[in-house]
């Protein structure tokens, strides 16, 4: 391991496209190790409580917030998913205890994005840095990544073309940094398009599971929001006249349709700008990897850079990224499926194969996000 970047090294200009839970993420490590970011989006303001997309915090993430501290916030805060089942008709097709994982966490619990972020901003605000909304990054073609160079626009108008040491393109999707680099974003979209919509109970309802139920063809899934919302998630339109409600709805919070795209780009960074989360890869929320797999990238991304070994990002986190997006391409073609003879076969195997002690510890090795490499940083055991 090399030596760590010194003092003068620290006064190197940082500056993170996006205050979603990846770019903080990279901000509060990075502050954590002495570096003063900055971080800017073109948002109002962090993800609205009632609309967060992403839910599902696994072990992995758990671990890698822990020495800033927002790992207990998160448990404190979030719905433990204790069990997971998939289940077909009324057969019981895969079961699973999530707290048999070994290691500190169990597997995977449940916080919407938008509190996840809230908790993230409050660690950073410690370090005396805080998001800059309603700031969007505009850049042209980058002629020289290895000098950066961008210009903020704000909704007042006003504007500043900044050159900063290292620039981390954490903003989604779509991201204007990625564009910038001239990178390809090559993959392929599913045709079919997946529903959600969040319940509010009006009465104390069991949020301590998570449940896929096959229809063949299709699927509702359901996993807990918080202590009296539930999440259903379906491939079906009409997938709310399936559900069978724990008890009496007080309102439907939020609703949305989305289509699956299986993307990544390569290499993750050129010169001195990094793609990080959905800037650099997106793929189905099968297994709930995807905000992880984006706070992973903002972990691993700001170690390097401390150690001034961020040249190395991009090789050693490409392996990790085909793996998920090539196991979520696995899940979700596994639950979507539509041909009778594939679908009984699924039915059949899938029970047999989880009975056996290896099969199942991978499963949960995966659903953790321990299926990765594990952070040198971390110097305790999982």
């Amino acid at each position: 391991m090399s030596e760590r970047i010194g003092e003068q090294g620290k006064s190197r200009s940082i500056l993170i496209a996006g205050a979603g839970p990846v770019g903080l993420a990279a901000a509060l490590e990075l502050a954590r190790r002495g570096f003063l970011p900055r971080i800017v989006d073109d948002g109002s303001g962090p993800t609205p409580m009632e609309e967060s997309r992403a839910l599902g915090v696994n072990a992995r993430t758990l671990t890698l917030l822990s020495p800033s501290g927002v790992a207990n916030h998160i448990l404190a805060a979030a719905q433990p998913i204790e069990r997971f089942r998939v289940r077909s008709d009324k057969k019981i097709l895969i079961q699973l205890d999530t707290r048999e994982v070994k290691g500190r966490f169990s597997a995977v619990c449940a916080l919407p994005q938008g509190s996840t972020e809230r908790l993230l901003m409050e660690a950073l605000s410690v370090y005396g840095i805080s998001p800059e909304w309603q700031t969007a990054v505009v850049a042209d073609a980058m002629s020289d990544p290895r000098k950066p160079e961008v210009t903020l626009r704000r909704t007042d108008g006003t504007s500043e073309t900044v050159r900063p040491d290292i620039l981390i393109g954490s903003d989604g999707a779509h991201s204007a940094v990625r564009k910038a680099l001239g990178a390809g974003f090559p993959g392929e979209a599913l045709e079919a398009y997946f529903y959600l919509a969040d319940f509010r109970y009006a009465e104390p309802v069991d949020t301590h599971f998570g449940e896929i139920s096959l229809f063949d063809p299709g699927m509702v899934g359901r996993l807990p929001v918080t202590a009296d919302i539930i999440r259903y998630i379906s491939t079906l339109e009409n997938f709310e006249s399936r559900i069978v409600h724990p008890a009496a709805i007080a309102e439907k919070t939020w609703a949305s349709q989305f289509r699956i795209n299986f993307r990544h780009v390569e290499p993750m960074a050129k010169g001195n700008v990094f793609l990080a989360g959905d800037a650099a890869h997106i793929h189905s929320p099968a297994g709930a990897r995807g905000m992880n797999l984006g706070v992973e990238d903002a972990c691993w991304l700001a170690w390097l850079i401390a150690e001034g070994r961020e040249q190395e990002y991009s090789a050693l986190r490409i392996p990790a990224v085909k793996q998920v997006l090539k196991q979520t391409y696995a899940l979700t073609r596994l639950i979507t499926m539509t041909n009778p003879l594939a679908i009984a076969a699924r039915n059949l195997f899938a029970p047999l194969l989880l009975r056996f002690g290896p099969a199942r510890r991978i499963l949960l090795q995966n659903v953790a996000g321990y299926d990765t490499p594990r952070p040198p940083w971390i110097d305790w055991a999982e």
